[in-house]
């Protein structure tokens, strides 16, 4: 069974399919709800502004399938603006609600002294809960990263991985068969496709 993209209209789809290509799976394009919901596993990627995201999403009524996705128990992984679209609200501009599938909130990087904005280029991940499955084999090293915007765990249990940038920065979140990645893992060399192999060997709970 092929792994679902699914397809909102914002998105680095190409990059992802490739990635899941090269690492031995079937992936498929799409907004079908249909296919997404038959899939053994289901990617959310994301490029661009929290809330149009989410408006793509509701107009298309994807929103409730990536709910009834994690709620069914199908592996569930959101990519960069899409670990973002999980929490349950975002602050880029102005406030606007989010799936509400990890609790929690995606709140702008404040300027600080020697930290840009975005938060862009290689950092290294360190890892917060070692029995996470997605971690299984790993030791820690370095990731890329694109945003200007972070998230805010609302349970501490569901924080995977952070990343230093002046303070702990949010950079995988898991909470059973749901997971989210701040960085780009098919842009982040062996670590990030390792990261994205582990994502893939998961089966539906």
């Amino acid at each position: 069974m092929a792994v679902a993209i699914v397809d909102y209209g914002m998105g680095n789809l190409h990059s992802v399919s490739k990635a899941i290509e090269r690492l031995g799976y079937e992936s498929l394009v799409t907004g079908d709800a249909d296919a997404i919901l038959a899939a053994e596993s289901v990617i959310l990627p994301g490029v661009g502004a929290f809330g149009d995201a989410m408006e793509h999403l509701r107009s298309s009524g994807l929103d409730t399938v990536v709910k009834d996705v994690a709620a069914g128990g199908q592996p569930l992984l959101g990519i960069c603006l899409g670990m973002q679209l999980l929490f349950s609200s975002g602050e880029e501009y102005g406030t606007h609600e989010g799936l509400d599938i990890v609790p929690g909130s995606v709140i702008r990087f404040e300027p600080r002294e020697g930290f840009k904005v975005p938060h862009m280029g290689w950092n290294r991940l360190n890892f917060t809960q070692g029995e996470s499955p997605l971690l299984q084999g790993l030791e820690e090293g370095h990731v890329y990263f694109v945003h200007s915007y972070h998230a805010l765990v609302g349970r501490e249990s569901d924080l995977i991985a952070v990343t230093d940038y002046g303070f702990p920065v949010t950079a995988v979140v898991g909470r059973e068969n749901v997971f989210g990645m701040q960085f780009h893992p098919e842009k982040s060399g062996e670590l990030g496709m390792k990261l994205l192999g582990n994502f893939l060997k998961l089966k539906r709970q």
